[in-house]
């Protein structure tokens, strides 16, 4: 599926439309350059997921940030994997059991733990176009 974002003022329409095509699955990798919109994104879906607007953010130095969804109460795992240098860092911070918990798991930068990721991850490809926009496929 595929899914342009024409701008940033479209970004909460896209995380809804994002939201509406999700299936079962938990694990949803976001893959793209930097700058690419990884975190912007997901902070949308968050948003679309139920969770207030202020607690979200990178979790670049501290990895993983939890949420909870205000209208489901579900929780949301928000990791940002770019710091992690090896597997074993991964394997140190749990990253097996979040993805075996059944909440929702949301990776920047998974290609650091591509050996890892379970079989049925979503893999989000965010893609810039020349006039700005972003591309999402998954």
């Amino acid at each position: 599926m595929k899914i342009t974002i024409p701008s940033l003022d479209r970004i909460d329409q896209a995380a809804k439309e994002f939201v509406q095509n999700m299936g079962d699955e938990t694990v949803y990798a976001f893959y793209g350059e930097m700058g690419a919109g990884k975190t912007t994104f997901i902070n949308a879906l968050c948003r679309a997921l139920g969770v207030e607007e202020d607690p979200t953010g990178s979790p670049t130095f501290s990895i993983i940030n939890e949420y909870r969804s205000d209208t489901t109460a579900e929780l949301i795992y928000h990791f940002d994997l770019y710091r992690i240098e090896s597997l074993d860092q991964a394997f140190d911070i749990g990253v097996e059991d979040y993805f075996d918990s059944g909440a929702l798991c949301l990776l920047e930068w998974p290609e650091r733990i591509d050996d890892i990721l379970p079989d049925d991850t979503v893999r989000v490809r965010i893609t810039v176009n020349p006039d700005g926009s972003r591309d999402l496929e998954f």
